[in-house]
């Protein structure tokens, strides 16, 4: 667990070393995330970047930024600089999933606003397709959730209510979320249009082609990743 924590950390300060002066940042959410931000509000404390804006993706990321002293703002209507946020998993294209923490709408809005999107994370998350370790976070309305369910269901996976129905998770959106654990070899493009236009489904935790570049830490340091040219 100690290793962990380590290469979170590490990769943690790596990110906010691409942070500029001047830069709007996206703010990501969960553990990984919490050492960036931390590392931020160090590098801003100390002088070495200024003028540094955040645009937190959850509540609770919003709640660290302003604790370590991040000025922080809405999402503009141009965008981020860049967002740096942390994956479940991540697959060789840098496709991702996202959202075991909760945050993936506001998570994706931002990362989509970015000029540069850079996925962080430690290097157990990475994968050889994605769907090997994690569910495909779905985020719904309440309203009418059972048949949202079933209809998702049938698409070929099997969606679980988070927190169930006793104390059920609520987003910060309000939402609730499907974690949807889904077959070996999905077509994660297909699966992702065809949740796109199902009524009651907010978003996906399906992250597919907008990373450009990843950071991911194992014992041996700091790996950077980029994104290949689509042939």
């Amino acid at each position: 667990m100690e290793h962990l924590e380590a290469n979170k950390r590490r990769v943690g300060e790596a990110a906010a070393a691409l942070i500029r002066s001047g830069d709007v940042v996206g703010l990501g959410s969960g553990s990984t995330a919490t050492y960036l931000v931390e590392a931020l509000g160090r590098a801003l404390a100390e002088g070495r970047v200024h003028g540094v804006q955040g645009v937190p993706t959850s509540r609770t990321t919003e709640a660290l930024a302003l604790q370590v002293g991040i000025p922080l703002i809405a999402l503009p209507s141009e965008g981020v600089d860049i967002a740096l946020d942390g994956a479940d998993e991540v697959s060789p294209s840098l496709d991702a999933i996202k959202g075991l923490g909760g945050s993936l709408v506001r998570e994706k809005i931002v990362a989509a606003s970015a000029r540069r999107f850079v996925l962080i994370a430690d290097g157990s998350k990475r994968v050889g397709r994605l769907g090997e370790l994690a569910p495909v976070p779905v985020e719904v309305v309440r309203f009418g959730w059972e048949r949202t369910s079933s209809v998702v269901r049938a698409l070929g996976c099997e969606p679980a209510l988070r927190g169930g129905t006793a104390h059920p998770f609520v987003t910060d959106n309000g939402n609730l979320v499907l974690d949807c654990a889904v077959p070996a070899g999905f077509d994660a493009t297909a699966f992702a249009a065809a949740l796109g236009v199902i009524p009651g489904v907010v978003d996906h935790g399906l992250f597919l082609g907008m990373a450009h570049e990843a950071l991911l830490a194992d014992a041996d340091g700091v790996a950077r990743l980029e994104r290949l040219p689509t042939p």
